[in-house]
C-alpha cells in the first residue's frame, strides 16, 4: 500500500485570515511533530487548495483505525496545549473523519492531492466499495502521472467522540462517509483520474451522493523517524 498504515485522520478547514501566520508557526513547529510523536502515528501532511474548498487539507496516517480511537491519541485531544487552543478557535468550515483505509495503491507520494468526499446509501455501500476496490481504483493507480490512489471509510462513532480540542473549535464538524484520494504530479493528472472514476461509475449506472471535490498542493510533511 502507498499510505503508511490502515488508519487515517482526514481534516478539511478554512481559517480566519488574521490567524494565518500563527497557524503556520503552530502547525509546523508544534502540531505536526506532536501528532506524529503519538504511538502508532506514522506521517502527517498539510495541503493548500489549488481548486475548490476548504482552503486546507490535513492527512495523518496511522498503523490502524484502533490507534485513532486509542487512549494515547485521546489523551492528546483532551489535553491540548495553550497554543493549540488559541489556533483552533480560528478554524472555520471544519470537516473531519477518523478513517479505515479500505484500499491504497501506488508507488509513492505526489505533490498534488485530489480529495473526493461522498456519501452512499447503506444498501449500496458494500457493493460500491467492492466495485471501487476491485475494478476502478486499481486501474487509476497505473494512469500516467498518478502515484497513489486511496479509498477511506469513516468510522462514525470514532469521528463523533467529543474532546476538549473539538469543543474549542466551537463549531459543528462535518463527517464525510467515504473519501477517495488521488495523488499525482499535477492538477490536470489528478483531475483526469477523478473524471475517469466518475465515467466508469456512470457507465455502470452508479453515482455518488453529496460529492465534494477539491485539489490541493502539498505544503509540509512530517514523518516518524526511528531516532525521533
Amino acid at each position: 500500500m502507498s499510505l503508511y498504515g490502515h488508519g487515517a485522520v482526514t481534516i478539511w478547514h478554512d481559517l480566519l485570515p488574521q490567524a494565518k501566520d500563527m497557524f503556520y508557526a503552530w502547525h509546523n513547529q508544534e502540531h505536526m511533530p506532536e501528532r506524529v510523536g503519538i504511538p502508532g502515528f506514522r506521517r502527517g501532511r498539510r495541503y493548500i487548495a489549488e481548486r475548490g474548498a476548504p482552503e486546507y487539507f490535513n492527512l495523518y496516517e496511522a498503523d490502524s483505525p484502533e490507534v485513532l480511537s486509542g487512549q494515547d491519541y485521546l489523551n492528546r485531544l483532551n489535553a491540548p496545549t495553550p497554543w493549540t487552543l488559541e489556533v483552533v478557535m480560528s478554524f472555520r468550515n471544519v470537516t473531519r473523519a477518523i478513517c479505515r483505509v479500505i484500499f491504497s495503491g501506488g508507488v509513492g507520494q505526489g505533490g498534488t492531492m485530489l480529495t473526493l468526499r461522498f456519501d452512499l446509501p447503506p444498501s449500496q455501500a458494500q457493493a460500491m466499495s467492492k466495485l471501487l476496490r476491485q475494478q476502478i481504483l486499481p486501474e487509476l493507480v497505473d494512469a500516467p502521472g498518478v502515484v497513489g490512489v486511496h479509498l477511506c471509510q469513516a468510522d462514525d462513532s470514532g469521528s463523533r467522540i467529543e474532546t476538549v480540542e473539538k469543543k474549542a473549535r466551537n463549531q459543528d464538524t462535518g463527517i464525510p462517509r467515504w473519501i477517495v484520494l488521488i495523488e499525482g504530479i499535477s492538477q490536470p493528472v489528478v483531475q483526469a483520474g477523478c473524471d475517469q472514476l466518475l465515467r466508469q461509475l456512470a457507465a455502470q449506472g452508479q453515482r455518488l451522493d453529496d460529492q465534494h471535490l477539491a485539489v490541493y498542493r502539498l505544503e509540509s510533511q512530517r514523518c516518524k523517524h526511528p531516532w525521533g
